[in-house]
């Protein structure tokens, strides 16, 4: 009977904390609440896939030379989002017309040149000490063999994804609606070569880590992969560590997806037991490393994927728009929320 007794206790107990945790997730849940939806959809409506194509094709042009990191094309590159950036009057965070974080060349691998990150920010009007960071590395596989690697989904479609956040980011400012917290636009080199940009940025970074919210980090949201294809459906996108740092992150990004985009969010890549381990292959991961809540957005592999024939002919653009209001609206929370959001999973 004591035995019993025992267990029966236990039992009551475990289901007690269970149901603690339950309403703790559900009130979470229902604290998060999208205010001023008009304003939001407005400006995620001014990024469009007319525009994301513009930006992927010349991100593609043969000039570029497949932007391999330190290269003439890559520079060219570098030159092309710094004068998208001043055309939009966006500023930069280093001062006056340097949009570069340069990278001495001992950074890298003796083979390759000093190189840089690309940067332009929004300043926060009530916490502008406090940042979020968007990403996508701006490189890719160069010229071998005299083939072209244009890299369109890799990371042309990201790259451009966050060109036209920032724009719709600025214009909401410019019209009043500007984020209480500061907005970093990071352009990461050296990403195909180890994650070397963003290494960089984390230990010599514009911001302080301690007052950086969240990298939300975005490689490859153009395409369909092989698995999506076989269920012939698009509308989705990988959410990959959301929930590793802060539970109210992934939440965040749920509501979201359920007030403005509707896309299926798959967590299949977030699984730590899988074999790809996409947790651990692009920039967001630095971040992560210093205790930074992160998203990593991605599309899944495709044949194309470190090819030649990865060409932005094939990039869906009305998906790639909708991707990118996804993490439009996820930013705009996070920048524009009373509560700074916190890093609880540590």
């Amino acid at each position: 009977m004591k035995v019993l007794f025992i267990a029966s206790v236990l039992t009551l107990v475990g289901s007690c904390t269970n149901i603690r945790y339950t309403q703790k997730i559900e009130n979470l849940k229902e604290s998060i609440v999208f205010e001023d939806i008009e304003t939001i959809s407005k400006y995620s409506n001014t990024i469009t896939s007319e525009e994301l194509s513009k930006h992927v094709y010349a991100l593609c042009a043969p000039d570029f030379e497949g932007r391999e990191t330190g290269k003439r094309g890559f520079n060219k590159a570098s030159k092309f989002l710094k004068d998208f950036y001043v055309s939009n009057d966006i500023p930069s965070p280093l001062g006056g017309d340097n949009y570069y974080q340069n990278i001495p060349k001992f950074y890298f691998s003796k083979n390759s040149p000093a190189s840089q990150n690309v940067v332009a920010y929004i300043e926060g009007s009530t916490y502008p000490e406090e940042v979020v960071i968007i990403s996508g590395h701006l490189d890719h596989l160069g010229i071998s063999n005299d083939e072209t690697y244009y890299g369109a989904d890799d990371n042309a479609s990201g790259t451009a994804a966050v060109m036209e956040m920032a724009k719709a980011f600025s214009l909401a400012k410019k019209e009043g609606h500007g984020p209480k917290r500061s907005i970093l636009f990071l352009h990461l080199t050296a990403e195909e070569s180890g994650l070397l940009g963003s290494s960089y940025y984390v230990k010599h970074p514009i911001y302080a880590l301690e007052h950086t919210v969240v990298n939300l980090n975005i490689d490859m949201i153009g395409r369909v992969d092989r698995i999506y294809e076989e269920k012939q459906e698009e509308n989705y996108i990988y959410i990959i560590g959301a929930d590793r740092l802060s539970t109210k992150l992934h939440y965040i990004s749920e509501v979201a997806n359920a007030q403005f985009t509707n896309l299926i969010l798959d967590y299949k890549y977030n699984d730590d037991r899988d074999n790809n381990r996409y947790y651990y292959r692009s920039d967001h991961y630095n971040f992560a490393l210093q205790n930074i809540p992160v998203i990593f957005y991605f599309n899944g592999d495709h044949a194309d994927y470190h090819q030649p024939t990865d060409t932005p002919d094939k990039i869906n653009y009305p998906l790639l728009q909708k991707r990118t209001q996804l993490i439009f609206s996820t930013a705009w929370y996070i920048a524009n929320s009373e509560d700074r959001l916190e890093a609880d999973k540590m």
